[in-house]
């Protein structure tokens, strides 16, 4: 689809985030300004992401070649180039705005080189990739309305309100996505790989790093729930509960 090409859609990204930091949130502070823009940009790629990778798998047509090595069809290289077009869009947001947030910048240039070594160096392993990109997708409305709920909840009630109700839920839908589903597929991936389905299609040291990236991702996602889900917890009260009456029953004793 020439509408989904990388010109166009990072015109379109970068346009949506203009829009969001000079009208939309005009009157935010400086820095959740711009995270807001973010987020309200990763919202128009999220699951537009999602529902155009859905549409690339299920018209993929079937070839000689397994699915995870198969070439890319254009319509599967038009959805990395959506997808290639706001992570650049929001790399650019980063390197301006939060150029200490070294995890993120490296995240977005991992994922960058993975999608285009798919897309121009070997032209095959679209189908994998994209299934992938469901997963780390399926969780961005959510968590987008989330993340602006929280930048914005020191000054409405309302944001706190919306951030307190959202927090468990997303948290959990978040752990299982990227928790349970993601390492599922990554090992799927991984044995189809190292059992040499894709030998002569997709050099070794190219699915070897798409590998590295991937778990790399997978495991800074884990971490990053799990910090949520402690401050979560602490901010209920159920480990000083727990801590607390520990103390008692030391004192009985």
């Amino acid at each position: 689809m020439d509408s989904l090409n990388f010109s166009t859609s990072f015109a379109l990204f970068l346009s949506i985030y203009l829009f969001a930091y000079l009208v939309l949130f005009r009157n935010w502070g400086p820095k959740h300004r711009a995270e807001a823009s973010s987020s309200f940009m990763s919202l128009s790629h999220g699951t537009p992401a999602v529902l155009l990778a859905v549409r690339a798998l299920l018209t993929a047509a079937a070839g000689g070649a397994p699915p995870l090595a198969a070439p890319n069809s254009e319509f599967q290289n038009s959805v990395l180039d959506f997808s290639t077009a706001y992570f650049v869009a929001d790399l650019l947001h980063y390197l301006a705005f939060s150029p200490s947030d070294v995890l993120f910048i490296l995240h977005h240039l991992a994922t960058l080189y993975v999608f285009l070594t798919c897309r121009f160096l070997v032209g095959r392993g679209a189908y994998g990739l994209l299934e992938l990109l469901i997963l780390a997708e399926a969780t961005s409305a959510c968590q987008n309305v989330w993340s602006i709920a929280r930048f914005r909840k020191g000054e409405s009630a309302a944001a706190a309100r919306l951030y307190e109700f959202l927090s468990p839920f997303f948290y959990v839908f978040y752990s299982v996505v990227r928790g349970v589903l993601a390492p599922i597929f990554m090992i799927q991936m991984v044995a189809f790989f190292a059992g040499g389905e894709a030998r002569g299609l997709i050099p070794a040291w190219v699915w070897v790093s798409w590998m590295v990236v991937i778990v790399a991702a997978i495991a800074v996602s884990v971490m990053w729930v799990s910090t949520h889900w402690v401050g979560w917890c602490k901010e209920r009260g159920f480990w000083g509960r727990s801590s607390d009456l520990q103390r008692s029953n030391n004192k009985v004793k």
